[in-house]
Formats: structure tokens, C-alpha cells, sequence
């Protein structure tokens, strides 16, 4: 037992030096130093506003991140990148993960009565998207009956529902949507035209149809405190406006349109060549030797080692609250007064019949409305601890209950005190019993924090997201991820068997040694 909790110990010991911010929050504004601009976006298949280089996948690029470099320096500030998943990234301002939130976000009501947005810095509409082969499908009116993809909670998302009629399946990574479209899951898909262009313009298997659809403005996001802020971001925006700043990126990007020509009043032919394009479209060229998906594959290996270890970090530390309080759970529901053991029984049935993404939710976005504010890890790490501790509970209570009432009788009997008897003798030999199924516990644990790339941490399985969305790649980097989990997960099982050898060979060897046990323990107390 003793050993039990010392390795316990020793697990807290080694999960304490991780800070309390994950390595994507960036820290509160130090004071007395340079001012910094903590922005929010999702790289996680933001063609063309941000997301991993396909030559160096540790930069992150795209229009709008040469906006937000450019904006921070006429601001006089640092840019410090949070990641969010795109449809947090509005909750993400209240939970003063960032000061502003630039990530393709569209000026509508509902956005408005949120926070706040500066003045616009582009301006496109939808595309209409559909397979090469399909000539059934030439406009909006014509998805009635179909199915069709788009991005979660978009304008996109509310013109296909006022169409009427329409199979409207919803995504967070528009390479996703394209791809399910080439592969016949989806007979059109409706996205705005920067996305269209880079997710489908070179795919021999999709083409577009139909006019322009609608107007789309993006600004940028901010608290509805934050009006010095808004103030100094609008003065930004314009300076880099008239400066011909936007405009050259917008050229190299490929993103000048007759749309963007009419709002900046600037009807002049490209000033710059296109080359952030062309090197995406060469880096997307069809023809991949498999030399060369290899040598993607080993440049993003240091991505996916940190992912790794985001993910074994939070997985310890989830398990050490889950044991600890599931231990206490369990000890409460058997020996403690009737009233007490009613609330533990209440907190194993509330957890286990509520989904733990639900929980991370709630812990992360909801719980700062009261004045609780954990970091992503911690949120995640306590989110999972908690959900597992109810499972852990019913292990314990099994164990418990696998413990012989002679063994309460004997311990009892030679003089030991109830707490005596449930230290020394039951806990033990309860603890042996469920070590294995605890193990099995951890490896489930383990997969189950890729949940936590939903509150902001980049771990496996989000690495594993942006990696094959920059390469349209889902193939090769799920294979290196699956190995990865399963390398992690490896020795745990190894354990577990060990374990489950182990408890055999002690039931072998009979009660009598129990018995003598318990004698030896008890001297003590007579």
C-alpha cells in the first residue's frame, strides 16, 4: 500500500513543473514590458488564413497571419498566436485566451451582439462546389433534395437552411468537407471563395458552378469592453490600407478580387506576383513520390513528439485525480454514514451518464462566468480526472467488495480499530485486485485526451489534424499517429499483464498467507 501511494507522489512530483498555461495560451501582458497582441485563430485547415507551412510545418502562414504581423507592427506590439478551434474562438475572447480573434470570421447579427468588430479587411462571397462528372446541380435551387457540406455555423451554413430542403452536413475542417465531396459522400459543397480556391481549385475531381453568391465580410473580434482596443485596431487596419500594405498581401495570396477592387476603390492589375499561391499550389501538385511523403512525414515528426507529450503529460495527471479521487469515492460509498455515501453514489452517476466533452465545456467556458479560471491543461487534465474518477470509483467498490467479510472479522477480532483493519488489511489486498483493470483504465484515458484539442491544446490527434489537412493527407500521418498512441500505450499494457501474471501466482499460494498476514499486522495494535 505503501508503494501505491509513493508512486502517486512520485507522479505529482513530475506533473508539477508543467506551467499553468498551455504552450498554445499565451501569458497575460507582463507589466513595464513590450505590449503584446495575443491573437486567436484555428490552424487546423485555415487555407488560405493560417495554417501549417507544407514546407516547414512548425511556421504557421497564411493572409492572415501576414495581416496580424502587419497590424501588431503599426500597433507597436508582439503577436502572440493562441490556437482555437474555429467555433471557440468567440467564446475564447470572453475567456480572455487572446485580445482579438482574426480567423475568417464573418460580420453577422449573432457575431455582433457578442463582441465586438473592427472595420473590415476583405470582403468575398460563397462558391458553389460540386463533382466534375455532376451536371444535375448549377445553382442554390438546385440542392433541393441533395446533400451538401459546409462549415459549422457559418453564413454559408444559413444560406443552404433558407434554401429549404437541403441535407446539410456540417464541418470544422473545410479540407474535410471537399474531400467527402470527391468521395461521393457529398454532392455539393458551399464555402467562401478563398477557401474554395485553395481547397478545390486544383483538384481534377470537383469543379465550381454558379454565380457569386451573397456577400461575405471578415473583420476582426474583440470583448465589448474593449473599446481603446477597437479604436486603435480600426486606426491600424486604415493606415495599412492606404499604405498599399493589405494590398500586397492580398496579391500575393492570390485573394484580389473585382470585390476587393470595389471596396478599396482600386481598380489597378496586380502590383506583385502571386507566389505565396504558387508555392501552394506546387507544394499540392498530384505527382508525390512516396520519396518525398516520407521527407513531409520526418519534417513533422518534431509536431507530432510535442503533441506526445502534451498528450502523456495530461493523460499522468488526469489519472493521478482520477486514482486519488476515485479511491475516496469508493471508500465513501462502502464505510462512510448513509447520507455521505448517497452524494458519492450521485457524482458516479451524474459523470458517468454525461458526456466528457460535455464536462471540458462546461469546466473551461463555462465555469470562468463564476470566477473559476483554469489553463488549458489544467481544464483538461481536471476535466478528464474527474470523469474517470467515477469510473475508477466502481473499480475501487469492486475490489472492496472482492475482499472476504472474514478477513473484516479476523482483523477486528485480534483488536484493530475499523480504520486500522481498512488500512492495514483490506486497502491492500483491494488495491492488488484492481491494479489491472486500473491499467486498462489509463490506456483508455489516454485515447480519450485527444478531447482536450477542443479547449486549445495542440496535442496527438490536433498535430495529427493540421498535418493532414496542410497536405490533404489523412492516410500517412494516421498511420504515424496511431503507432505513436499505440508506442505510448505499450508499456501500460505490458503492465497490466505483469500484473494480472502476478495476482495469479498469489492466488496459488492460498488463504493461509492472508491469514498470517493479517496476525502479523494486528500485533501491533494488541
Amino acid at each position: 500500500m505503501k508503494k501505491f501511494f509513493a508512486l502517486i507522489a512520485l507522479l505529482l512530483a513530475l506533473a508539477a513543473p508543467i506551467p499553468s498555461y498551455a504552450a498554445d495560451e499565451a501569458p497575460a501582458q507582463p507589466a513595464g514590458e513590450e505590449k503584446l497582441l495575443r491573437w486567436g485563430g484555428d490552424s487546423e485547415g485555415g487555407f488560405p488564413y493560417m495554417f501549417p507551412s507544407p514546407s516547414d510545418p512548425d511556421k504557421l502562414i497564411g493572409f492572415e497571419v501576414d495581416i496580424v504581423e502587419a497590424l501588431a507592427k503599426e500597433m507597436g506590439r508582439k503577436p502572440v498566436y493562441v490556437n482555437n478551434a474555429w467555433d471557440n474562438l468567440i467564446p475564447g475572447l470572453e475567456r480572455d485566451l487572446y485580445d482579438i480573434a482574426i480567423n475568417g470570421l464573418e460580420v453577422t447579427p449573432e457575431h455582433e451582439a457578442e463582441v465586438n468588430f473592427s472595420i473590415p479587411y476583405y470582403k468575398t462571397y460563397l462558391q458553389l462546389a460540386v463533382r466534375k462528372d455532376d451536371s444535375s446541380i448549377e445553382g442554390l435551387q438546385d440542392l433541393k433534395g441533395k446533400i451538401a457540406g459546409t462549415l459549422k455555423e457559418s453564413y454559408a451554413q444559413m444560406v443552404l437552411e433558407e434554401v429549404g430542403d437541403v441535407e446539410i452536413r456540417t464541418y470544422i475542417v473545410e479540407a474535410n468537407t471537399y474531400e467527402d465531396l470527391a468521395n461521393g459522400r457529398l454532392e455539393a459543397a458551399l464555402f467562401d471563395q478563398p477557401i474554395a480556391l485553395y481547397s478545390a481549385g486544383f483538384n481534377p475531381e470537383i469543379k465550381f458552378v454558379g454565380p457569386p453568391i451573397g456577400e461575405i465580410i471578415y473583420a476582426i473580434a474583440m470583448r465589448k469592453g474593449d473599446k481603446e482596443l477597437l479604436r486603435e485596431v480600426n486606426q491600424a487596419i486604415v493606415a495599412l490600407r492606404d499604405s498599399g500594405k493589405l494590398r500586397e498581401i492580398y496579391d500575393k495570396w492570390n485573394l484580389w478580387t473585382p470585390v476587393m477592387a470595389t471596396t478599396f476603390n482600386d481598380y489597378d492589375p496586380p502590383k506583385y506576383e502571386p507566389v505565396y499561391y504558387n508555392e501552394w499550389a506546387e507544394a499540392h501538385r498530384p505527382e508525390l513520390t512516396l520519396q518525398k511523403r516520407l521527407e513531409r512525414y520526418w519534417d513533422a515528426m518534431p509536431l507530432f513528439a510535442h503533441g506526445a507529450l502534451v498528450t502523456m503529460e495530461v493523460s499522468i495527471v488526469a489519472m493521478v485525480i482520477a486514482i486519488s479521487l476515485g479511491l475516496a469515492l469508493a471508500v465513501t460509498r462502502v464505510f462512510a454514514p448513509k447520507w455521505l455515501a448517497m452524494l458519492a453514489a450521485g457524482y458516479v452517476e451524474i459523470v458517468r451518464g454525461t458526456p466528457v466533452l460535455i464536462q471540458l465545456f462546461f469546466i473551461f467556458y463555462g465555469l470562468p462566468s463564476i470566477g473559476i479560471k483554469f489553463s488549458p491543461f489544467w481544464a483538461g487534465a481536471i476535466g478528464l480526472g474527474l470523469n474517470y474518477a467515477a469510473y475508477e470509483a466502481e473499480i475501487y467498490r469492486t475490489g472492496l467488495f472482492a475482499i472476504p467479510r472474514t478477513q473484516w472479522e479476523s482483523a477486528l477480532a485480534l483488536g484493530m480499530t475499523r480504520w486500522q483493519a481498512m488500512r492495514e488489511v483490506i486497502l491492500p489486498q483491494a488495491v492488488r485486485v484492481v491494479i489491472p483493470p486500473i491499467t486498462n483504465d489509463f490506456i483508455s484515458l489516454l485515447k480519450d485526451s485527444s478531447l482536450v484539442s477542443i479547449i486549445t491544446m495542440v496535442d496527438l490527434t490536433k498535430v495529427y489534424g493540421q498535418v493532414s489537412a496542410t497536405y490533404y493527407d489523412y492516410f500517412g500521418p494516421g498511420i504515424l499517429v496511431a503507432v505513436i498512441y499505440l508506442v505510448l500505450g505499450l508499456p501500460f499494457v505490458r503492465f497490466a499483464r505483469y500484473t494480472e501474471k502476478r495476482l495469479s501466482a498469489m492466488e496459488k499460494e492460498g488463504r493461509q498467507g492472508h491469514s498470517e498476514n493479517i496476525y502479523r499486522n494486528s500485533t501491533r495494535y494488541i
